[in-house]
């Protein structure tokens, strides 16, 4: 049952990762592809902590833990980069 449930789960998010693809190569405003790209790691998180349970590691579990911690600090930049012009007052 649990296999049924991890299959559902990585073809929804596999089909909000590309669906998030497609708004980043069509965004009409840069705005609208930073949040395309915050979108796409969050669901690559995702993808990470399926992919964790159906190995039943622990390890997944930690990178993902990486990957959210460097998609935070990324987009905070690059939001600061593009209201300020400068990451570095």
């Amino acid at each position: 049952m649990i296999n049924y449930a991890l299959a559902l789960g990585f073809i929804a998010v596999s089909l909000a990762l590309l669906m998030n693809l497609w708004r980043l190569a069509t965004g009409p405003t840069v705005m609208d592809r930073v949040l395309a790209v915050d979108t796409m790691v969050i669901n690559t998180i995702a993808l990470i902590i399926l992919y964790g349970i159906r190995e039943s590691t622990a390890v997944y579990f930690e990178s993902a833990l990486l990957m959210a911690m460097f998609g935070f600090i990324s987009t905070v930049a690059y939001c600061r980069f593009v209201l300020r012009g400068d990451v570095i007052e």
